[in-house]
């Protein structure tokens, strides 16, 4: 039912008005502060939704982490690849060449076995690497 009076009117000499204690509906309190005030505290869901990328922490990364990591290959996997790229019976007596560093390798590692004797064009190797290449009656050119 509609009537004239209002709530101002309604709650003359109550002090409140209706808004609990006097801070309640007065000034900066009443919105939680001026602009993003509160953004860590009693805002931190609207910061997480609305600037996700506010309070970011970018951090330390160290020099040697950010250098390439050199692109490497096994021993084991080389009899195949001298297979396939030399298109050549491979088990002679002589050496085969294979330049790795032309295919794209900048590091032999010494996991695996290989049984023919292969010449190796590569700008780093492991010492296991070494080992087994002239185990096998092979050797690694140096690039310089």
């Amino acid at each position: 039912m509609p009537h004239k009076l209002r709530k101002s009117r309604k709650q003359r000499g109550s002090r409140y008005c209706g808004w609990g204690q006097v801070g309640q509906h007065r000034k900066g309190g009443m919105r939680g502060g001026k602009g993003k005030a509160g953004g860590r505290k009693h805002f931190w869901i609207r910061t997480v939704k609305y600037e996700p990328d506010r309070y970011k922490s970018i951090g330390f990364k160290p020099p040697s982490s950010l250098e390439p990591r050199a692109v490497t290959i096994n021993i084991g996997d080389l009899e195949n690849l001298a297979r396939n790229k030399l298109d050549m019976e491979v088990g002679g007596a002589d050496a085969l060449d294979l330049d790795l560093e032309e295919l794209g390798y900048e590091k032999l590692l010494g996991r695996g076995k290989i049984r023919v004797p292969l010449a190796i064009k590569i700008p780093e190797y492991s010492s296991r690497a070494l080992e087994k290449i002239e185990a096998a009656g092979g050797h690694i050119v140096e690039i310089e």
